[in-house]
């Protein structure tokens, strides 16, 4: 005979749900070897937008279909530029979803850190797989920000991404100073005018223009970032017909920007190539980024660091820096860009080079006064990137000094 369960009562209206099984659930996985990739170009209240790698596997030809996220990939690992492997219902038909499986290897990512509330110093992260980070600043309307530009440069190091400066609004003020200040970190800019009396073939300050700008990013992935009212959303209408961005005006009173873009967007170059829009932002943290991520920007500069003592931090002041020496026209000193590394960060140093004859030369230390102001003025630069990083590390650091 049975014994029957004990379910402390006699009552026969009360139903008890029977026990779980004592086999435990299988911790394994399918290997979805049969799933398809695809990129996501849009993430919207759970629902991911999709391009397909191969668009005719979707009715309609296009490639874009809806897709869900399966649960073992855990809360936040997709964002716009994952390429993903989906299964399911991939027809791309009303109504239907796909099922995100995995996430692909990323090649870069762009991460920012939270600065208050309970999650500050916490990684979040922003774009997976670009190329590009492009770095919008008005020139005028509102005012500069260089601090802010100093930060997205520190991002896009950490991150593997070449920085591209884009000034807007170069006829409301001269875009010199900026050009200035970070020519001796190599930083590509393009300067624009934008609006309805824009002529393509206006010669701006900085060179290239729309059509440099265009030029620039064309067949590559390009993250347009900046605080809100410096044109991003307006850069983009221009550069892909039909993008339909929202934009917005200066608040006259506060000189800041109003914030039109919601969400993260992919959207297609004409000619290839991707743009992705971002929403403006007031700051920026890279708390996640240490001095040591952002000397690995500077390939010359880090072949020159090896010779730094062990926890040096690079920073002017620092006893026995090798950067010093090496600014200061030392016996191993060189130009920027010849610490023989052929990746995309050392083609830009290419532009800070001095006069040619140096560099046909061994340097000495009786280096000529344009190598040697060159040399300071790119470790000056570098330095000054390190304040936001260090600043982030170790909050007993203020803005330019220790405590």
């Amino acid at each position: 005979m049975t014994r029957r369960r004990d379910i402390g009562t006699d009552d026969p209206r009360v139903r008890v749900r029977p026990g779980r099984g004592s086999r435990p659930r299988t911790k394994q996985r399918p290997a979805h070897n049969d799933a398809v990739i695809g990129t996501v170009i849009r993430i919207d209240r759970g629902h991911y937008r999709i391009r397909l790698a191969d668009p005719s596997l979707t009715e309609d030809g296009t490639g874009d279909i809806t897709a869900m996220k399966a649960r073992e990939l855990g809360r936040g690992r997709v964002v716009v530029g994952d390429r993903v492997g989906l299964v399911g219902d991939i027809s791309g038909r009303r109504d239907t979803r796909a099922r995100m499986v995995r996430v692909e290897e990323r090649r870069t990512l762009l991460r920012r850190s939270a600065e208050d509330g309970d999650a500050a110093g916490s990684q979040k992260p922003v774009v997976a797989n670009a190329d590009l980070l492009v770095i919008v600043v008005a020139v005028a309307d509102p005012a500069p920000r260089p601090r802010m530009i100093d930060r997205y440069l520190v991002a896009a190091y950490d991150a593997g991404m070449e920085p591209l400066l884009v000034l807007t609004k170069s006829d409301l003020a001269d875009a010199g100073p900026l050009l200035d200040l970070y020519g001796p970190l190599g930083v590509r800019s393009v300067a624009t005018r934008l609006g309805p009396s824009d002529r393509e073939d206006a010669p701006e300050a900085g060179g290239g223009g729309r059509a440099g700008l265009r030029k620039a990013i064309s067949g590559r992935t390009s993250v347009f970032v900046g605080h809100s009212g410096v044109g991003k959303s307006t850069l983009i209408n221009a550069l892909v017909p039909g993008a339909d961005r929202a934009i917005g005006r200066v608040n006259a009173v506060t000189g800041r920007g109003r914030h039109t873009s919601t969400s993260l967007q992919a959207l297609e170059l004409p000619g290839g190539g991707w743009v992705i829009d971002t929403p403006g932002v007031r700051s920026f943290g890279v708390a996640h980024v240490s001095s040591a991520d952002v000397l690995r920007g500077f390939p010359d500069l880090a072949e020159v660091a090896k010779e730094c003592p062990r926890g040096c931090t690079h920073e002017a002041g620092v006893l026995e820096c090798a950067l010093d020496e090496w600014a200061a026209g030392g016996a191993d000193s060189g130009q920027p860009g010849e610490s023989g590394e052929t990746d995309g960060r050392a083609e830009r140093v290419d532009t800070v080079a001095a006069d040619a004859d140096t560099v046909e030369q061994p340097r000495t230390a009786g280096d000529s006064d344009a190598a040697r102001t060159a040399r300071r003025a790119r470790v000056d630069s570098f330095r000054r990137l390190l304040a936001p990083s260090l600043e982030a590390e170790d909050p007993t650091i203020q803005l330019g000094h220790r405590r």
